[in-house]
């Protein structure tokens, strides 16, 4: 499996190696060790997620307040999904700024989400099985946004706003200078 860093060099997209044949074909989806020796810490999944959802649906962008901080490691299982990071730690040199990475059931491609980022993706496909594990319980009192639309993030969903299908939610989430500073970029969240 490959570890690829990306802009923002705390997020990686994962590809892994698939074996194929006539049969079908087999892919390792995760191995703790390596994504620990990319990464550089530990991280330790507790939940495994799954969603299902239609073309349109832009699920975000969502994150947890300390000390229910969550890490993703996110991939789709069939269909096709834009999937996006947004740093959310003040004093970074990306603050504010973006991941968005396609992944799909045929890339068999994942993105690992660092503690400090707002989470999303948009459908891209007909439907889309969408997956992922997080190091931490989800913990309502503790979960956030961040408006999807913010014209400061200027992130282009590859779909015209009147084809995104949301939850009240997400429809009213803050803006970034709306954000109090949650997380600071000095801060280690994995102690």
């Amino acid at each position: 499996m490959q570890f690829i860093p990306q802009s923002i060099p705390d997020v990686f997209v994962l590809e892994p190696k698939v074996h194929g044949d006539h049969r079908g074909y087999f892919v390792e989806t995760f191995r703790q060790d390596k994504l620990e020796q990319a990464l550089g810490y530990k991280v330790d999944f507790v939940q495994d997620n799954e969603s299902k959802s239609s073309k349109g649906v832009l699920r975000g962008l969502h994150f947890q307040l300390a000390p229910h901080a969550q890490s993703k490691l996110v991939r789709v299982i069939e269909g096709a999904v834009l999937d996006v990071a947004v740093d959310l730690r003040k004093g970074s040199p990306s603050f504010g700024q973006h991941v968005a990475v396609e992944l799909s059931g045929d890339n068999k491609k994942q993105m690992f989400v660092p503690r400090g980022f707002a989470h999303g993706f948009v459908v891209l496909t007909e439907t889309a099985t969408f997956a992922y594990k997080v190091d931490n319980y989800y913990s309502p009192e503790c979960d956030r946004g961040l408006a999807f639309d913010d014209a400061a993030l200027n992130i282009d969903w590859l779909l015209a706003k009147e084809q995104l299908l949301l939850s009240d939610k997400d429809t009213k989430q803050p803006l970034l200078t709306e954000l109090m500073d949650y997380f600071d970029y000095s801060q280690n969240y994995y102690e």
